[in-house]
């Protein structure tokens, strides 16, 4: 299928542009992490998107989240007046720093990658809602779970301005895939009679008020995509469970789950510098990127 090609390809050039053109892109490393928004903010600039940084600072440095919107296509019969459900905006978010000395391919170049093509495929086809699609800068430690993440700083403005929010999700380490029986791990032995041990499957991991939200995205995935999808919405001391910026969204209210291969309970290569693209797995990529565009950005009837 020459359009799942073609997301294969634009994938693995992003993936290959952050995490071995550029590398390592810790907090500290900030003409680094200037270089990685400069070529996103391109990227979405040349798809058609409407960009716009959000700057902040932390210890006397700027650092910036990229916002890429789509804007949505009113049915001419409709005399511009839109439903409450349809005015509510959607949010797809992935972090494009790293932990100190890996390239991140999969965290989170992976996630960078498929948020770039979700927002190249929703301008080519826009729905009938407007979807913010944001690359946020400080997700990883020291700064995880700080007020300082650029998640927390999105997400907080949102709620100061009182945006409508449909939902919010994180494109969270989506290359790794394994198919040998066992290669899956979880955070608790009893979750190996609920879920698959072997690693050939997404997961969307949210909260317990996220699950509408997450039920309704997995069902429509389902219908359009072959990838096996598992889910579960339950509490944050399930270990991994708010392991990304979709928590920032949680904090403020906004339903929110992240789209993930399981990280390390499948990836060995976890926060380490075997985080290569040589370890992933870009045709099961482009199958869930493709997935997510007919499920999340539906064309307008």
């Amino acid at each position: 299928m020459d359009a799942i090609k073609e997301i294969e390809k634009n994938l693995e050039e992003t993936v290959w542009f952050l995490s071995e053109d550029i590398g390592p892109r810790c907090y500290w490393e900030v003409e680094k992490l200037d270089r990685a928004a400069g070529y996103i903010e391109e990227k979405m600039n040349a798809s058609g998107c409407s960009v716009k940084r959000q700057s902040f600072t932390y210890m006397g440095n700027t650092y910036h989240n990229i916002i890429g919107e789509v804007s949505p296509v009113r049915n001419i019969f409709s005399n511009g007046v839109s439903s409450e459900k349809d005015s509510a905006i959607l949010i797809i978010g992935a972090h494009y720093d790293t932990v100190p000395d890996t390239p991140g391919a999969d965290d989170n170049a992976s996630g960078v990658a498929g948020l770039i093509e979700l927002a190249r495929l929703a301008v080519l086809e826009p729905s009938a809602k407007t979807v913010k699609f944001v690359a946020f800068t400080l997700e990883e430690p020291p700064l995880f779970r700080t007020i300082h993440m650029g998640s927390y700083v999105y997400a907080k403005g949102l709620k100061k301005e009182k945006v409508k929010v449909d939902g919010m999700i994180s494109l969270e380490m989506i290359g790794y895939y394994c198919d040998r029986k066992g290669c899956q791990y979880f955070p608790f032995s009893f979750f190996k009679f609920l879920y698959p041990d072997t690693g050939n499957f997404i997961a969307f991991v949210g909260n317990i008020k996220s699950k509408a939200f997450t039920k309704r995205v997995k069902e429509a995935f389902m219908k359009v995509s072959p990838l096996p999808v598992e889910s579960i919405n339950t509490v944050s001391f399930v270990p991994g469970v708010d392991f990304s910026d979709h928590a920032s969204f949680w904090k403020f209210g906004f339903p929110a789950f992240m789209i993930t291969d399981t990280a390390f309970f499948r990836n060995p290569y976890y926060h380490t510098p075997g985080d290569t693209i040589r370890t992933l797995d870009f045709k099961r990529m482009a199958l869930l990127v493709y997935g997510l565009k007919s499920a999340l950005i539906p064309s307008p009837s």
